[in-house]
């Protein structure tokens, strides 16, 4: 095997088209910079983004620093009036307030006004059809039309052939939103650098108190993602993942040292497969870090590691591991619902049947189902017959013992009684038409593998 080489600089990025002079933001740029402002400008392209921001968003009532949200049309059209125009535009600052991360610790979330978000939103419209023509193919995270699915089967499609390495570069950037350099992501901007220049420099207001921010875009914006992709992009490229001419080029098809290197992303969780042994493992580790040096950015020590897929490793709420198939000598590559992910499934089912018991049975059916659903449904592409039937046990047991403390000592107290008057003398209950949804029945499936054919939103910015 060849010897790992020193480490390499950023690759650059692909070459733009059309350089002019660019009446938007007074640079050189590509004809890319002319529809953005064309789109920026226009009133379509608002209404769109203030429909995104005020009612397909998950934090649409959510206010800002100025307490302001819109909930009403009418509040809709006064925002829409107000001015939403670049020029001369100022943002106020985020409101910053913490959230429990698994491990214990806080995550930092900044928290625009309603103005700010709508915004941020245009922004996006005009830079994503560009820049999803230049990131890189197995970069999965924030991005129209991909899924954590997409990133999962890329991993598997790597590593299950015969003859593929198992060692692997588990890695995780520390911090990433709340670190990006300000300065090299504006770098990579030709378009709209000085209304996020302000964006990243609004600080943030936490208990009344402003804090400037000096580096990060902030978690929990409309723009944050994007920029982060745009900050991290390039890493698979470090890896003769595209030739000369900005066609991909196959793990298994690059020379030297980079042949077999696969590089999966998704946001900032990323796994690097190697051709070679675990020394070969930490000497990319090397060249991923001095690549992220640059953006500010650096490896988190408590979640990189080098692992091989005889042992597995979790990714994205999934295990994978490499196992013996029972009966034979073969070994294959197995995917199936991680441990963390079944326990937080589990106990959420116990924190809902923790519900009143003077409800009705159905209310408490309706509140399970689609939580029940989308669980299976998303994990329902692997190996999970197991975890279905050990996860309908654990809502059965907890949906009956809420009826039965529900009827505590009276008549129907007996589980015989239970069962008559809650699953018509079967085992599962249900209450009229209402039933409960049954884990145990969900049949998996396969997530077929889309590579580089992922159709883009907008087929014609490439």
């Amino acid at each position: 095997m060849a010897e790992p080489t020193a480490a390499k600089s950023q690759p650059p990025l692909p070459k733009k088209r059309a350089i002019q002079r660019c009446p938007n933001c007074d640079i050189r740029c590509d004809v890319s910079c002319f529809v953005a402002g064309a789109l920026a400008r226009s009133r379509s392209a608002k209404l769109l983004a203030i429909r995104q921001v005020t009612q397909r968003n998950a934090g649409r009532n959510t206010p800002g620093i100025d307490g302001v949200v819109c909930r009403t049309p009418e509040d809709r059209v006064t925002l829409l009036e107000s001015g939403l125009d670049l020029t001369g535009y100022q943002p106020k600052p985020f409101r910053r307030v913490y959230i429990p991360k698994a491990n214990g610790k806080l995550r930092p979330l900044g928290i625009p006004t309603v103005k700010d978000r709508v915004m941020q939103a245009v922004v996006k419209l005009a830079l994503e059809p560009e820049w999803e023509t230049r990131f890189e193919a197995n970069s999965y995270g924030f991005r129209p039309g991909r899924c954590t699915m997409d990133a999962i089967v890329a991993l598997h499609a790597t590593l299950a052939p015969a003859g593929a390495s198992g060692w692997l570069l588990d890695a995780d950037i520390s911090g990433c939103f709340e670190n990006i350099g300000h300065d090299p992501l504006l770098a990579r901007l030709p378009v709209f650098t000085t209304a996020i220049r302000r964006w990243l420099k609004a600080g943030t207001v936490n208990l009344g108190t402003w804090t400037p921010t000096e580096a990060g875009a902030p978690q929990g914006s409309p723009l944050s993602p994007v920029l982060a992709n745009i900050a991290l992009d390039g890493m698979e490229r470090l890896f003769g993942a595209e030739d000369d001419q900005g066609r991909y080029v196959r793990p298994s098809g690059r020379r030297g040292p980079d042949h077999g290197v696969s590089l999966i992303r998704y946001a900032d969780d990323w796994i690097l497969l190697v051709r070679g042994d675990r020394a070969h493992a930490e000497a990319l580790r090397e060249e991923a870090a001095a690549v992220l040096a640059p953006m500010g950015l650096r490896l988190s020590t408590e979640k990189t590691k080098i692992t091989h897929i005889d042992e597995g490793l979790d990714f994205l709420g999934w295990r994978i591991q490499r196992h013996r198939k029972r009966g034979t000598g073969k070994r294959y590559v197995y995917t199936y619902p991680a441990k963390k992910s079944l326990l937080a499934i589990t106990a959420r089912v116990k924190m809902i049947c923790r519900m009143s018991r003077n409800k009705p049975s159905a209310a408490l059916i309706h509140q399970l189902n689609p939580v029940l659903r989308g669980w299976c449904v998303h994990f329902r592409a692997g190996v999970s017959s197991r975890t279905f039937a050990y996860l309908r046990k654990v809502v059965w047991r907890q949906v009956m013992h809420w009826l039965r403390r529900k009827h505590g000592n009276g008549l129907l107290a007996a589980w015989k009684d239970i069962r008559r008057r809650y699953c018509d003398g079967g085992w599962w209950p249900h209450d009229g038409e209402v039933k409960l949804y049954n884990p145990g029945r969900v049949h998996t499936t396969r997530y077929s593998y889309r590579g580089t054919k992922i159709p883009s939103p907008w087929p014609d910015a490439a």
